[in-house]
C-alpha cells in the first residue's frame, strides 16, 4: 500500500480520495518541530499558574471552574468519556480512517498543544488498522463534532471498541494485540482530540467523491440514452455554450460530444429528422450537469480549504505562549458544502429519471412501450422506472438544506450551530440513491440502444453497453428484475463506467 505523506495546510482533493480508498496517511517530518513547540508552549502556559480554557479549566458553561495541577489528567480523560455519547450505527470504516486522517493534517499546524506522542497513536493506528467504532449520530456541527471525535479520542486511551480487519473489538484488546499501550492524555489533549470539524469533514468529502463518479457516470448514460432516443447532439455544440460562459456548461459539452462522437446512430438521422427540439432532460443536459459540475468544484474548494486548516479550541500560539479561544470548530463553511453536494446527488438523479420516463414513453422516444419487444404480454421497463421515481422523491426531501437550522445546546452557551454533520452524513443514502436511478437508466439507454441494431453508437458508448452486456443480456421477455438493477449499480459503484467519461475538463 502506498502511502499519503500530510504537510501542514498542503494536502489536495486527489490526497484526501487516495486515504477514502484506502491509501495509508502519516504526518511530514518537516511538522514535528511545530508539533513539539506546540506542546512545550502547554508547559510554559500551566506553569504561570493562571486559568486558560481547556486547559486547567472546566469546559463549555464550566469554563469558569479552575482544575488544579493534580487533576488535569483527569479532566482529559473525563472529558472524552463524558462526551462519547454518540448513538446510531458506527460511521462506515473508509470515512472514519479519513477523520483520522484528518485530525493528523489539522495537529500538523503545531497550533492544538498535543504532544509528538499523541500524534504518533494517530499515525500507529491508521498504520495498523485499528480503526475507532464511532456512533454516526450525535453532533450538531459546532463547539467541534464532540460526540464522535470523542468515540475516536476513547479508543486511543483503550475504552469502547475498534474494527480490525472486519471484527469489532475491545479497544483495549485492539491495541494490546498491536503493541500500542492506550494513552494518557496530557493537558488541553483530550479537548483538541474532541474539538474540530473533522467528522463532518470527512462525511462530506467522501459525499464529494461518491458525487463525482455519479457525475461523469451520469455523463454516460445520458449520451446513452441520447442515443437511445435518437436525439440531436446540436444542443451540444461549443458555440451555444461559449455564449453562456459557465465553464461547467462548457466542459459538459464538450464531454457529451466527445462521447457521441463518430455514433453511427446519429449519422442515421443528421438528415429527414422530424422532431425539431429534444425534451429538456436530453437538449439541457449540457445546462443542467454544468451547473452540477459547478456546484462540485465550489464544493470541493470549500473542503479542501477545510481539511488544511485548524479547527479546534482555543488555539495555541507557540511564539507568543498564547491560547486564544475562537469558533474555528463551527462547521458552517462544511454545512454549506454539504448542502450543495446534495443539491447535485438530487439533481444527477432527477434528470436521469426523467430520462428513463422519455425512454418508456413510445410517444417520446418512438421506441417500443416500455422498451419491451412485446409489450402488454410483458411490462419491461414499467415498474424500473417507478423505482427510480421512489428514489428521486426520496432525494429530494433530503435535499432540504441542513444550514438553515439550528438548535441552541448547552445550556445556550452553544447558541447558534452548523448542522453540518448530519447534513454531511445523509449524502451516502443520496448516492446510494442516485446509483439505483442511475443504474435504472444504463439498463433502459442500453435497451433502447439494442432496438437499432445493426447501427451502433461511438467506440466509448460501445464501450459501455459491452461493459453491462458482460452482466446482463438484453431484455427480450420479462424476467427478474431486481438482479440487473444490481449488476449495473455495481458497475457503477466499482467506477467502471464514470472512468469512460474521464475526459479533459471534467474533474
Amino acid at each position: 500500500m502506498t502511502e499519503i505523506t500530510l504537510k501542514a495546510g498542503e494536502a489536495t482533493l486527489a490526497d484526501w480520495r487516495a486515504i477514502y480508498l484506502g491509501t495509508n496517511a502519516r504526518l511530514d517530518a518537516s511538522t514535528a518541530l511545530a508539533i513539539a513547540a506546540s506542546a512545550a508552549a502547554i508547559e510554559r502556559i500551566l506553569a504561570r499558574g493562571k486559568p486558560v480554557y481547556g486547559i486547567n479549566t472546566g469546559f463549555g458553561k464550566l469554563a469558569s471552574v479552575k482544575i488544579e495541577a493534580e487533576d488535569l489528567a483527569t479532566l482529559q480523560r473525563n472529558i472524552v468519556l463524558s462526551h462519547a455519547a454518540g448513538v446510531g450505527d458506527p460511521m462506515p470504516v473508509p470515512i472514519a480512517r479519513l477523520m483520522m486522517a484528518l485530525k493528523l493534517a489539522s495537529f500538523a499546524h503545531g497550533a492544538s498543544g498535543v504532544r509528538p506522542e499523541t500524534v504518533a497513536m494517530l499515525e500507529a493506528m491508521l498504520a495498523k488498522g485499528l480503526t475507532p467504532v464511532v456512533p454516526a449520530q450525535g453532533s450538531v456541527g459546532a463547539s467541534g463534532d464532540l460526540a464522535p471525535l470523542s468515540h475516536m479520542a476513547a479508543a486511543m486511551i483503550g475504552v469502547g471498541d475498534m474494527f480490525v480487519a472486519g471484527d469489532r473489538v475491545p479497544a483495549a484488546e485492539a491495541l494490546a494485540k498491536a503493541g500500542l499501550a492506550p494513552l494518557t492524555l496530557g493537558p488541553k489533549e483530550g479537548l483538541a482530540l474532541l474539538n474540530g470539524t473533522q467528522f463532518s469533514t470527512a462525511n462530506a468529502l467522501a459525499g464529494l467523491f461518491e458525487a463525482e463518479k455519479l457525475f461523469r457516470t451520469a455523463l454516460v448514460t445520458g449520451a446513452l440514452s441520447t442515443e437511445a432516443a435518437k436525439g440531436s447532439d446540436a444542443p451540444f455544440d461549443a458555440r451555444i455554450h461559449q455564449l453562456r460562459r459557465h465553464a461547467g456548461q462548457i466542459a459538459v459539452g464538450d464531454a457529451l460530444r466527445g462521447l457521441m462522437a463518430g455514433s453511427a446512430i446519429r449519422a442515421s438521422h443528421l438528415e429527414g429528422d422530424a422532431r425539431v427540439q429534444d425534451p429538456y432532460c436530453l437538449r439541457c443536459q449540457p445546462q443542467v450537469m454544468g451547473a452540477v459540475l459547478d456546484l462540485l468544484r465550489q464544493a470541493g474548494h470549500t473542503l479542501a480549504t477545510e481539511a488544511n486548516g485548524v479547527s479546534d479550541n482555543p488555539l495555541i500560539f507557540a511564539d507568543t505562549d498564547e491560547a486564544l479561544s475562537g469558533g474555528n470548530f463551527h462547521a458552517e463553511p462544511v454545512a454549506f458544502a454539504a448542502d450543495m453536494i446534495a443539491m447535485a446527488i438530487c439533481e444527477i438523479g432527477s434528470i436521469a429519471e426523467r430520462r428513463i420516463a422519455m425512454l418508456v414513453d413510445p410517444a417520446l422516444s418512438g421506441l417500443p412501450a416500455f422498451l419491451t419487444p412485446l409489450p402488454g404480454l410483458n411490462s419491461g421497463f414499467m415498474i424500473p422506472q417507478v423505482t427510480a421515481a421512489a428514489l428521486v422523491s426520496e432525494n429530494k426531501q433530503r435535499a432540504y438544506p441542513a444550514s438553515v437550522d439550528s438548535i441552541p445546546t448547552s445550556a445556550n452557551q452553544e447558541d447558534h450551530v452548523s448542522m453540518a454533520a448530519h447534513g454531511a452524513r445523509r449524502l451516502a443514502a443520496m448516492a446510494e440513491n442516485a446509483r439505483g436511478v442511475l443504474a435504472i437508466e444504463y439498463l433502459a439507454a442500453a435497451q433502447g440502444c439494442d432496438f437499432h441494431a445493426p447501427l451502433q453508437s461511438s467506440d466509448v458508448l460501445e464501450s459501455a453497453r459491452a461493459l453491462l452486456r458482460a452482466k446482463v443480456p438484453t431484455l427480450g421477455e420479462d424476467r427478474h428484475f431486481h438482479p440487473d438493477i444490481a449488476a449495473a449499480a455495481d458497475l457503477i459503484s466499482a467506477g467502471q463506467v464514470a472512468a469512460l467519461a474521464d475526459l479533459p475538463g471534467i474533474a
